[in-house]
Formats: structure tokens, sequence, C-alpha cells
């Protein structure tokens, strides 16, 4: 390990050693080339560079301890080292943690598909909850939703809604949210004060490129049609909705909410291509681990996730066994403790894997 963060640290110097070349500036490519990958290694060095001067400290403090020491300085220094052995061994973990495979998609934008499931218009309540909480705490991290498709319930519930995350990191942090969330709670339609449990689909695909997906266009068939929902008689004035169907795997995907059909066509391709990445991620994974599974599961939209139980104000996550109190902070955007630990315990999985 430490010979890999060696190398690693060396290659950080020769970046910097190359982005100070007089001239490099006029390079814009290349100089955001070097930057980005020298970003993309950045923490792990400054970890690293801690690791090692802890490690000094940690020998000087040994050093100190010789037969002429006296007994009060004697007490200090152990203390001193039992602190400095804490950090060092905290540092290490830290470092093997750093050094697992990265996620390809991590720094993807994502689209994210949000479905009512079981439980009638509770759930399709429960979805709009979903999309809500999700548009909260990408405000929290500045990131940006665009909304792609929406079908609503007709009570201000969605049948479907799917939008696009726009950030850095966002795959990295929602991925973790895909698979069937279930919500326990009195509806406000229900008179005798019964709990209801309800159920919902989130899906988070990384958005896909065209250097990542390509689609031939004989592969796709397009139908144009006049948008339904909201909107009075503009809406049905002009053919501008997009059905594509993907031919080999007879996917269909459906985008109505712009008024031009060529930005409803292009919305519709991106979530095709990421659909068709995501399906292409899956098989592959498949392949590597038929034999077993992490412990967050596959992701598979089959799989339940998380309950929110409104009487008793907690949020359950089940593939770790955590339970959180203060659901209505949760619910309003504050997502980052219960994404951690799901990202912790998945790591700690890979650990394993790689010692196995």
């Amino acid at each position: 390990m430490l010979e890999r963060l060696e190398r690693i640290e060396k290659r950080y110097q020769e970046l910097d050693e190359q982005m100070a070349v007089p001239g490099m500036a006029a390079d814009l490519k290349q100089l955001q080339s070097l930057a980005q990958e020298k970003a993309g290694i950045g923490d792990l060095v400054t970890k690293y560079r801690e690791y090692k001067a802890t490690a000094r400290s940690l020998e000087e403090t040994k050093a100190m301890l010789t037969d002429r020491t006296d007994e009060e300085m004697a007490v200090l220094v152990k203390q001193e080292l039992e602190n400095l052995e804490a950090q060092l061994a905290r540092l290490q973990e830290a470092l093997k943690l750093a050094l697992l495979p990265k996620d390809p998609n991590d720094e993807k934008d994502i689209i994210m598909e949000i479905r009512a499931g079981t439980g009638g218009d509770e759930a399709g309540l429960f979805a709009a909850d979903l999309f809500r909480m999700y548009s909260r705490y990408a405000q929290l991290k500045n990131w940006v939703i665009d909304v792609i498709s929406l079908n609503g319930s007709g009570i201000g519930g969605f049948k479907e809604i799917i939008f696009e995350v726009k950030g850095r990191g966002a795959f990295s942090r929602l991925k973790y949210e895909r698979g069937v969330h279930r919500v326990q709670r009195v509806p406000t339609t229900e008179s005798s004060g019964r709990i209801h449990t309800s159920t919902a689909t989130v899906a988070v695909l990384p958005k896909a490129e065209e250097v990542d997906i390509t689609i031939s266009p004989e592969d796709m068939k397009m139908d144009i049609f006049h948008a339904g929902g909201a909107g009075g008689q503009n809406v049905n004035k002009v053919a501008t909705a997009v059905r594509l169907t993907h031919l080999p795997t007879g996917m269909v995907v459906v985008c109505q909410d712009e008024r031009s059909q060529l930005q409803n066509k292009i919305k519709a391709i991106s979530v095709l291509r990421s659909r068709l990445l995501d399906m292409e991620r899956r098989q592959q994974e498949e392949k590597i681990t038929s034999d077993r599974r992490s412990q967050i599961g596959s992701g598979d939209r089959a799989e339940k996730i998380r309950t929110y139980n409104y009487p008793q104000d907690r949020v359950s996550d089940h593939r770790i066994n955590l339970t959180l109190r203060n659901l209505s902070r949760i619910t309003e955007g504050d997502l980052d403790e219960l994404i951690d630990a799901v990202a912790t315990s998945y790591q700690a999985k890979q650990l394993e894997d790689q010692v196995a």
C-alpha cells in the first residue's frame, strides 16, 4: 500500500511541475486535463502526507523514552505515544478506503426516475414527497434539477417523474438511493386514522454521453403525438411529444414536457442512452458477482431499501439495519447521515472482498 501511495505522490509532484511549465497556460485543454488529474488524487496525497508526518512524530516520540527519562515525563510520553498510534491507525484505515477502486460514474450527472408503487393515490403523493426530498438535497449540494418528464396523479402526486440532477459527484451520493422506498402514515383522506403503507420506486442512472453508448438511428422508432396534461388548449396545438422505442430491447421513453419537439427528442434520447448504459452495467455486475452480493444489494428496484414511518418519527434503512429519528429533517433533504452510513458499509464490504 505504501509503495502505491509513494507512486501517487510522485505523480502529484510531476503534475505540479508540468502545470508550472512556461507556456502551459496557452494550452487550455492540456492544462485542464492535468488539473483534473491532480484534483482527483489531491485528497489522497494530503492524507498520505499526514500519515507520513504522524509516523515520523511517532518514531521521534519513541526515541524520547530512555532509561534516563524521569517518571513524570515517561507518563506524558506514553500518553502521546498512545494518541499518535491511534491517529496513525485511523489514517491507515482512511488511506485503505481512499485506495479502493473508484466507480467511473461517480462524477457524472444523473437521471432519476421516481414511480408510484403500491398504495393508490397515497403512493403518488409519496412519490411527490420523494421528489421534493431529493430536490431539497440537491439545493443543499448546489446541484441543478431539470425535470424531463412528469405524469401527475391529479391530486398533487406523481405516477412518474423523470429528472436530471446536474452537479459534481451527484451519482457518487445518490446511487445509494435506488430501490423501493416504503412509507407508513395516516393519509389525509383516511377518516378513521388508520395507518396506510405504500411504496415508490427510485431508479438512479448515470447520465450517459454519446461516447459511452452509441445508438444507431436504425435501432430507434420515433412517434410524435400531442402532449396531454395540464396547460389547456396550448398543449394540443402542436404535436411536440416524443415517444422513442429502442427496437433491440423494446425499451420505451416518452418525453412531452418541453414545447419543442426537438428538445423533447434530445431529452428522450438522453434518458434512453442512460437506461441502456445502466442495463449494460447491471449485466456486467451479474457476470462478475453472480456468486455474491454486496451488503447494499445490487440496487435492483425490487429491493425494499428504506421505510419512512411518520407516526413513530423514524426512518429505517433495511440494508444496514440503521434507524434514525427526526423524519421531518430527513424529508427536508438532510440525507447525508443516511447516505454516509450506507456508503461506509459498502466500502467496508469492498475491503473485506479485497482481503478475501
